[in-house]
């Protein structure tokens, strides 16, 4: 029964499928490199270049402010945002088409990154929360493009972000990061004309480049 409701709720849903098993096999390739599903990432050589982590963006530092959205801390941390992306994540998809839902959720994944950076520089930073707090922003303007209720994505909403400020263990910035995108961007992006989504997916992504570029810099990283 599960794979089948899994199945259709994946369905006309590529792209989320594809996100969510690359997810799955980075860590399943730091789980076998560290030998353990509970703690992969820095006994894994993948999982330590992909990480987002401040004092080592010099190293690989462009490519960790996206890798570190598709890499996970462990099993639970896996479980609960794949759940997360392939509920929330396909239905944005299909309403919005697979092209501007890759664009705008690797905007979302880089955004998450430059709050990080901006804001908590030395802290550890992996997950696609960043991303699916994006996505949960975006599933408002869905709601109200379709004139459905829209009590249910902004109590998802607040809830979550609730949570992410109660907790000391998620990153609250790198949440914040992909919320504010998705908020700025989902009104274009859910517009019933395809041009326009293509241009608010790209306008966010080709934004976030030079951020990241400057945050990146050598010269930009303080010293520890």
């Amino acid at each position: 029964m599960f794979p089948n409701a899994m199945k259709n709720t994946l369905k006309n849903a590529p792209a989320t499928s594809v996100i969510a098993a690359l997810c799955t096999l980075v860590f399943v390739v730091t789980a076998v490199q560290s030998r353990s599903v509970m703690d992969v990432i820095w006994d894994s050589p993948v999982g330590e270049q992909m990480i987002l982590f401040g004092p080592l963006v010099y190293d690989w530092g462009y490519l960790r402010t996206l890798s570190a959205g598709f890499l996970h801390l462990d099993i639970t941390h896996l479980a609960l945002n794949m759940f997360m992306l392939v509920f929330i994540g396909a239905e944005v998809e299909r309403f919005v088409g697979s092209g501007p839902f890759v664009v705008a959720y690797c905007a979302g994944v880089l955004w998450s990154s430059i709050s990080v950076l901006a804001f908590n520089f030395t802290t550890p930073t992996a997950g696609a929360s960043g991303a699916l707090y994006m996505l949960m922003a975006v599933l408002i303007a869905v709601a109200y493009r379709r004139s459905t209720d829209l009590r249910a994505p902004l109590t998802l909403v607040a809830v979550n972000v609730a949570y992410s400020l109660m907790s000391p263990t998620v990153s609250l910035w790198g949440h914040l990061g992909g919320l504010v995108v998705g908020l700025v961007v989902g009104w274009w992006l859910t517009s019933p004309n395809v041009r326009t989504r293509w241009v608010a997916a790209c306008s966010a992504l080709v934004a976030a480049v030079p951020v990241v570029w400057v945050l990146t810099l050598p010269s930009t990283i303080p010293v520890y």
